[in-house]
């Protein structure tokens, strides 16, 4: 029993510590998306839909949940955060090319209508990211117009 109190007490005190060491938070302004939405113009509802379901982890302004200061979890989110700004950054619009824009729009639509995103361990703790059957057919919809209107673009040239 006596090691069991030990490696409970050393774990505890490697926790306490971890509390100390945090990652760089993505405490960026949301103004770097203004240029997706106004080159997109998404209609009232799927600019809310994307600011509560998208841009915390595909923009470089991250609204935090409390439990982000709980070490190792802060770590855990950076990780989705950095690997959300990888595939898809609409802080960073302006530097797609129209060909990478339509391409990302054709993700973005998919992924949606798949129900791959926004991710289930987003929605679990963000309720309004559950979207529902009407709010996914807005998304998709505005999705493949504004793909098209990329296609349209890349075929003019």
């Amino acid at each position: 029993m006596k090691v069991l109190k030990k490696i409970l007490l050393a774990l505890l005190l490697i926790l306490v510590v971890a509390q100390f060491f945090r990652p760089d938070k993505n405490d960026g302004n949301l103004t770097s998306v203004n240029t997706f939405l106004a080159e997109t113009n998404p209609p009232a509802n799927v600019k809310k839909i994307l600011e509560t379901t998208c841009f915390d982890c595909h923009s470089s302004k991250t609204n935090y949940p409390w439990y982000n200061s709980v070490t190792p979890v802060n770590y855990w989110l950076e990780s989705h955060i950095k690997d959300g700004k990888k595939h898809l950054n609409f802080s960073k619009w302006s530097a797609y090319s129209v060909k990478k824009k339509e391409h990302k729009m054709d993700e973005l639509h998919e992924e949606v209508e798949e129900g791959e995103m926004p991710l289930n361990s987003y929605s679990w703790t963000h309720g309004d990211a559950n979207l529902t059957p009407a709010q996914i057919d807005a998304v998709v919809a505005w999705g493949k117009k504004v793909q098209a209107d990329y296609k349209q673009q890349m075929s003019a040239k």
